[in-house]
């Protein structure tokens, strides 16, 4: 019997640099919700079951609006997010029944099959693995007086995507015992698998169009991807 796996796709967030009234997870981008793109991409893939995780309140709208509108018929459970990134990642592993779950940002609308398939190997090969990329530009790093520290050697630097993929039961103990550590800046799922087990977490090359939709001027960037993998 082959493992099951999870996808905990996050769209829980405010989205506040959109400066929009509508969240940025449900603003129309060439007529669908963003949110749309990544859960039908993780519908049609060999992924077992969507977690969606939402904002507080929103549970309803989104199970008629979105999952029920658009067919997405893996989305197991829908379940209300918290105030941090990890609080919504920990109520998706909650209810997560995989053997492997893979942690994504709805707003990177433009992950595709081949970006997934090659995190499942790597996951089941090494048990934590990121997709990412590597950096095209050298990068600083600053003193607390805003002023170069250091330069790190660029073809040692990678820029970070979703998703972040693990064995389920490794994610969830580094969470389980995030909640009674006091760690601050944590900003994705690796982090918390490198500083609460030490857990090394391998590469798996991504792609340099899976970027997250931020600003207004994303949108039509968005619009210029979607058409380039046609899927619009």
């Amino acid at each position: 019997m082959s493992d099951k796996i999870s996808a905990i796709v996050l769209a829980a967030g405010a989205g506040r640099r959109m400066n929009s009234d509508i969240p940025k997870q449900y603003m129309p981008v060439a007529n669908k919700p963003l949110v749309v793109y990544s859960l039908e991409i993780f519908d049609r893939s060999s992924v077992d079951e969507i977690i969606l995780v939402v904002a507080s309140g929103d549970e309803e709208y989104c199970r008629k609006e979105i999952v029920d509108k658009y067919n997405i018929g893996k989305v197991a459970s829908i379940v209300s997010g918290g105030a941090e990134r990890y609080d919504s990642v920990y109520a998706g592993l909650q209810v997560a029944t995989g053997d492997f779950v893979m942690i994504h940002d709805c707003a990177r609308a433009f992950v595709t099959n081949n970006i997934i398939n090659d995190a499942i190997a790597a996951m089941k090969t090494y048990g934590a693995c990121v997709v990412a990329v590597p950096s095209k530009d050298t990068v600083k790093l600053a003193d607390d007086n805003g002023f170069v520290a250091d330069t790190p050697d660029r073809s040692r630097v990678w820029s970070v995507q979703t998703p972040q993929c693990f064995e389920y039961n490794l994610v969830r103990e580094a969470y389980d015992k995030l909640r009674e550590m006091n760690l601050e800046n944590i900003t994705d799922d690796a982090m918390v698998v490198e500083q609460v087990l030490h857990k090394p977490v391998k590469l798996v090359m991504g792609d340099y169009n899976n970027v997250k939709v931020t600003t207004p001027e994303d949108i039509n960037l968005a619009i210029n991807i979607l058409k380039s993998q046609g899927r619009i």
